[in-house]
């Protein structure tokens, strides 16, 4: 990529976008465009334009209109283990949507690259590990978010098949668990790392009687009405429920870290150069980003509850699902290549927490 070269990020207002097009604007690219749902609008050197992603007449005519050269493919809808759960249709429908969309008309408009970031939850539930990348499709997926995690492989498959029909430059990344600034706090929808934050966060106001600070932070002005809606999540002044038994391991990488890593790829590596000239089936060709470190959920939450200083317990409610067991990916390709994250997870759950303060 040249540094004036048209840029777009697909979903640049969210955790993944922001954090790619922060890297290429620190980096000197000058010629960056994202979506917005609703206005035209220009944030710290990116300009973004209206745009509906699940639209086909609508993603044709933004490619007609601006004719991006470079993709970095970071939009989906995205959720923790109840949304995938409860939304299984919207979630295997939207990002089908999306993706076909996105990667057909790239093909279309003659993009000379493509990244596309899918999930680690594309690996077998009961996956080896650590996760290589050579274990995709090896047996059974996680039943909670089965969907979202079949979208994601389709975007994979789609990337190759395209490349090997069309000749196209179209590569594929599986970021670990992703957390940083623009993260989704929503006590619904979010992943376990913000979602913790956000409820241990509340419940050490709920503790100090910072009453009116609850009522901000949720939007609801009476606080029996605030009552009723935390006690839904297991949440008030001394004690926060957690889901699961604690015992799950996960691995989290900085969403900037991962940003870096994306835009390294896509300045140093090409499809050809995911697999071998002598190969006999092409397949695998993504990259796994991770830390190739994990914590168990456990002690993930009693680490948010040091660094938020609240007083009360953590229930683990075994009577939720824990999802998978294990879950750890193996970045040794992409170590190989000369890249390594930099931020370690307590660091980032500070500078996180400290950013959700004040946002």
């Amino acid at each position: 990529m040249k540094k004036n070269s048209k840029i777009f990020v697909a979903g640049g207002t969210g955790l993944v976008g922001s954090a790619i097009i922060k890297n290429l604007l620190e980096k000197g690219y000058t010629n960056i465009i994202s979506n917005y749902h609703v206005r035209k609008t220009k944030i710290d050197g990116a300009v973004y334009y209206p745009l509906d992603l699940t639209n086909q007449q609508n993603v044709e005519y933004f490619f007609q209109t601006f004719s991006p050269e470079y993709v970095f493919f970071a939009a989906a809808k995205v959720g923790g283990i109840v949304a995938n759960n409860k939304y299984r249709a919207d979630f295997i429908y939207s990002n089908l949507v999306i993706q076909n969309n996105l990667i057909d008309i790239s093909y279309r408009h003659h993009v000379k690259k493509l990244l596309f970031l899918g999930s680690t939850c594309i690996y077998p539930r009961d996956c080896p590990q650590p996760m290589k990348e050579e274990y995709l499709l090896g047996s059974a997926l996680e039943y909670t978010n089965e969907p979202y995690a079949i979208a994601k492989i389709a975007g994979i498959k789609m990337c190759e098949s395209y490349n090997l029909q069309y000749g196209t430059n179209f590569i594929s990344v599986m970021p670990t668990n992703l957390y940083g600034p623009n993260d989704n706090f929503d006590l619904e929808t979010s992943h376990v790392l913000p979602a913790l934050i956000r409820k241990i966060h509340l419940a050490k106001l709920l503790e100090e009687n910072r009453f009116e600070e609850v009522m901000n932070n949720l939007k609801i002005d009476n606080m029996d009405e605030v009552g009723k809606y935390l006690i839904s999540f297991g949440v008030d002044e001394k004690k926060v429920e957690i889901w699961g038994s604690g015992r799950p391991r996960r691995e989290f990488l900085w969403s900037e870290d991962m940003a870096d890593a994306c835009v390294f790829l896509m300045e140093n590596r090409d499809f050809k150069d995911m697999y071998s000239n002598d190969a006999k089936e092409i397949r695998n060709t993504h990259i796994n980003i991770g830390t190739g470190k994990d914590i168990s959920i456990k002690e993930l939450a009693y680490l948010i509850k040091d660094i938020v200083g609240y007083k009360g317990e953590l229930y683990f409610n075994t009577n939720k699902p824990d999802g998978t067991i294990l879950k750890m990916t193996d970045p040794s390709k992409l170590h190989a290549l000369g890249w390594r994250h930099k931020i370690e997870l307590e660091e980032g759950i500070k500078i996180m927490y400290d950013w959700y303060q004040h946002n």
